[in-house]
C-alpha cells in the first residue's frame, strides 16, 4: 500500500538557475543534490516547514530518462510556459507577494479574492507558473 507522496517533478531549463530561484527567492531548503553516472543530477528542494514532500528540479536532457528528441520537446514546452510548479500556500498572500516581488519574482496576477481565498499567480525563472494561495478560513 502506498502511504505518501515523497517527491513531485518540476521541469526546469537550468538546474543551477532554478536552484538559485527556489532557494534564494522563494526561501526553499535544499533536500538532495547528487550527481550520478551519466551526468544525471538529482536535485530537490522543499519549503522550510514541509520536508516530507520535496520538489525535484529536473532538467530534461538526453540521458537515462529522455531521448534527445523528447528532451527537446519538453524544453520547448517549458519555454512556452506550458507547465505549472503547483500551488504554494501562505498565511498572508499580500505580504508574501510583496516580499517576493521585492526579490524579483515575476507575477502575472496580483493577490485576488477567489472563492477559496486569496490567490496570486507567479512564474519561476524557467517559465513555470505557480499559484500562491491564502486559503479562506
Amino acid at each position: 500500500m502506498i502511504k505518501s507522496v515523497a517527491h513531485a517533478m518540476i521541469y526546469v531549463l537550468n538546474q543551477d538557475e532554478a536552484l538559485d530561484f527556489y532557494k534564494n527567492k522563494l526561501g526553499f531548503e535544499v533536500g538532495d543534490d547528487m550527481k550520478v553516472e551519466g551526468g544525471f543530477r538529482w536535485l530537490t528542494v522543499y519549503p522550510k516547514t514541509q520536508s516530507q514532500l520535496q520538489l525535484v528540479l529536473a532538467e530534461p536532457k538526453e540521458g537515462p530518462l529522455f531521448t534527445k528528441d523528447s528532451a527537446e520537446k519538453i524544453r520547448s514546452l517549458i519555454e512556452e510556459g506550458a507547465f505549472g510548479a503547483g500551488v504554494f500556500e501562505t498565511e498572508n498572500c499580500q505580504k508574501t507577494y510583496e516580499e517576493l516581488v521585492a526579490k524579483g519574482v515575476e507575477f502575472i496576477q496580483p493577490p485576488t479574492e477567489q472563492l477559496y481565498g486569496v490567490e496570486a499567480m507567479g512564474i519561476d525563472n524557467s517559465g513555470n507558473w505557480f499559484s500562491l494561495v491564502q486559503r479562506e478560513k
